[in-house]
């Protein structure tokens, strides 16, 4: 299967020669712990590179050679999607929830699948191209996803409403999507605006598709799963370290795992000092630790108690109706000012073997030195972090599916049992409000083979 697998993210090209040698000289020049403005100019002179116009390098040409050096750039991603797609999962007809998928009648199936009445991450903005039609699967719904002609980003279920056709393969008009098989056309509302082959009929003004509310922050696309008549979507919020001072990059990857998989990695501090020990950042460090967990008011920090600021030492779960996790690691002296990098994620199930993970690498840096981080991140950090993040894909690719249900946990994974425990719980809760407003079968179907949660 091809996954989504693009190492380099933040560049359209390949760096040039020139800033390859200017990339080398300043992780040489913080490396030896220079780290002020002045001094870092002074040490880049004596190196004999200069600037394209020969001229000795200066304070104001150093800030404006890294303001357009580390300038965002744009950096389309294939055409047509690459990662796994809803034409190689199978559908699942007869359940209640109004997807037709029945794992979503299930608290397992919740757990597998993503919680309801949550905001999820669906792809990168620029995976969404106006006058285009992009189809995508996420938490077990079929999505299509379009721009209107102002831009905004509008997500629906991909079926017509008259005979289920995919709405995909239909004809983008601007405001409306006309299915290709019977030339339908509904608008960004969800009503059936037009029926061309029986003009006036019932099907005509009526809200029939399924619409998702749509959001965009950070470079990606953001829906509500609302639970089937659950009211309105929960305000959106990003979590500190998006936004305002701090400055990030987003890198976005598709993996052949479960996504509680990625979430047991990523609130599981202790595995950077074994799995990424040979990495630029989580080199140091003890390889023993003792951990506590604190109580936040959108969820829990689970961190070492004996060290601080040397490894990954710490990782935060925030649930804010959307579910993220924060955490921080330090950078060497190489990456110049600024301090430790922090890195805010989520992960969003594509089916029950299969998620979407968006890391957002963060700075607190402003001026002239966000622009030597962009410039380096791009240039040589990005490619760094990515051999990381290989390194975690290895490992959960590899589980098997059934590892929850053989694993022997021990004090390093007291988030790993309070997190399952937090969802699992939300879960059955979701599931009896849902059978309280509309009564369900007495006995919920049994949850397939190897793919059992438990708290």
């Amino acid at each position: 299967m091809a996954l989504r697998l693009r190492p380099v993210q933040s560049r359209d090209h390949e760096p040039t020669s020139y800033e390859n040698a200017l990339a080398d000289e300043l992780e040489a020049i913080f490396g030896t712990g220079v780290h002020d403005l002045p001094g870092l100019v002074a040490a880049l002179n004596e190196t004999g590179l200069r600037p394209a116009d020969g001229a000795d390098w200066t304070a104001e040409s150093f800030a404006a050679e890294m303001a357009r050096l580390g300038e965002k750039e744009h950096v389309p991603f294939p055409a047509e999607p690459t990662g796994p797609a809803g034409e190689r999962t199978a559908r699942k007809g007869g359940g209640r929830h109004p997807s037709g998928n029945a794992a979503l009648d299930t608290a397992d199936g919740l757990v597998r699948l993503g919680l309801r009445d949550r905001w999820y991450a669906l792809c990168r903005s620029e995976e969404v191209r106006r006058g285009q039609l992009t189809r995508l699967e996420r938490a077990g719904e079929e999505l299509l996803l379009w721009r209107d002609a102002a831009g905004t980003v509008h997500v629906q279920e991909d079926r017509c409403p008259h005979r289920g056709a995919r709405l995909s393969r239909g004809v983008h008009m601007g405001d409306r999507i006309a299915c290709e098989y019977h030339g339908v056309q509904v608008d960004a509302d969800g009503v059936v605006v037009s029926v061309p082959g029986s003009p006036g009929c019932a099907l005509e003004g009526r809200r029939s598709l399924r619409t998702f509310p749509a959001v965009e922050h950070a470079d990606a696309v953001f829906a509500w799963f609302g639970d089937p008549e659950g009211g309105e979507p929960a305000p959106f919020v990003l979590p500190e370290g998006i936004g305002g001072e701090w400055d990030q990059f987003l890198a976005y990857v598709e993996w052949d795992a479960p996504w509680v998989y990625s979430l047991d990695n990523l609130m599981d501090p202790m595995h950077g000092a074994f799995l990424h020990r040979k990495s630029h950042t989580m080199a140091g460090g003890k390889r023993e630790a003792v951990f506590q967990i604190r109580d936040t008011d959108t969820g829990f920090v689970f961190e070492k108690t004996d060290q601080a600021g040397v490894n990954f030492d710490w990782s935060e779960w925030i649930d804010t109706a959307m579910q993220w996790v924060r955490l921080e690691i330090p950078y060497p002296a190489t990456a110049g000012p600024g301090g430790p990098f922090r890195i805010v994620c989520t992960a969003t199930p594509i089916n029950e073997n299969q998620h979407a993970a968006f890391f957002w690498r963060c700075r607190k840096v402003q001026g002239w030195e966000r622009d030597v981080w962009r410039f380096l991140y791009k240039t040589r950090l990005e490619e760094r972090h990515w051999a990381v993040l290989e390194q975690d894909r290895r490992m959960e690719e590899a589980m098997p599916l059934d590892a929850w249900d053989r694993e022997n946990l021990y004090q390093h994974d007291l988030a790993l049992v309070r997190l399952r425990r937090l969802l699992r719980n939300e879960a059955r809760k979701q599931i009896r409000a849902r059978e309280e407003r509309a009564p369900a079968p007495a006995s919920e179907p049994a949850a397939p083979a190897g793919t059992a949660v438990r708290a």
